[in-house]
């Protein structure tokens, strides 16, 4: 059972509402309240359409309702999801982690695991990962450093269905996609991050060696694998005085 299986509402056909703005009230209601998070990719149509118990031609019409009113989009060959609240300019990207980068560099980096536990994960976390929300999923709480000091708080939450036993790894020795990818044979194709300027909050600062309220940049990524399936979410507090973070831009 993922995320949102279980929660359609059943069509009412006795009331004079449309049957599509029905549809359109509930996907908004779930946005509004944060259970359909930004990013968060709707199952396929014929997916949602048998579950709502209507035709394709029904739930298309709520679906291009709320395309209209910049609630959701819809990417080719991806899907619809659910927009952010902020700009986000399309950055063409090599994906790779802070410790690839780090060691493409020669950057030497050290490691401290927070936390590596299994949790239930708040329900935006279960609805990106397409999850239920009673699936156990790994969180894992580490803070990378270089001699400077503190670069990273990273917050990583990821689908144990796809890699069991992935809690009882030393991730002060192994990157993530690492492991993901040499032990457990997934294949990890595409993620979607988006950047923003924050205030540190007093867990930030004192992970990253800041004042409280000092500036700190925010990463939120959605990891997906080749098949489309999501399999990592993470957000990483970067250090704004210590590193930087660099885009290789493509021009369409």
């Amino acid at each position: 059972m993922t995320a949102d299986e279980g929660d359609l509402p059943d069509i009412r056909r006795d009331v004079p509402t449309a049957i599509h703005t029905q549809i359109s009230e509930h996907i908004r209601l779930r946005i509004a309240s944060g259970e359909w998070p930004a990013h968060y990719r709707l199952k396929a149509e014929p997916e949602l359409s048998q579950e709502f118990g209507v035709s394709r031609g029904t739930l298309r019409r709520a679906l291009v309702t709320l395309i209209e009113e910049g609630l959701l989009r819809q990417v080719r060959g991806r899907g619809t999801f659910v927009t952010s609240t902020v700009i986000e300019p399309a950055i063409a990207q090599k994906l790779s982690t802070l410790s690839e980068d780090f060691a493409s560099q020669g950057v030497v980096t050290s490691t401290v695991v927070r936390e590596c536990s299994l949790i239930t994960p708040p329900p935006p976390v279960a609805a990106l990962l397409d999850v239920s929300r009673t699936t156990r999923v790994l969180r894992l709480v580490r803070v990378r450093s270089t001699t400077e000091g503190p670069v990273a708080l990273l917050f990583n939450f990821v689908r144990t269905d796809l890699a069991p036993g992935i809690e009882q790894t030393d991730f002060t020795q192994s990157s993530l996609f690492g492991v993901l990818e040499g032990t457990y044979g997934l294949k990890i194709a595409t993620a979607r991050r988006t950047f923003s300027a924050e205030a540190a909050s007093p867990e930030v600062a004192e992970a990253l060696t800041l004042t409280a309220g000092g500036p700190v940049q925010y990463l939120q990524q959605v990891t997906y694998l080749a098949d489309e399936r999501p399999v990592e979410y993470s957000d990483v507090w970067i250090h704004s005085g210590r590193l930087r973070v660099t885009s290789l831009l493509l021009r369409r």
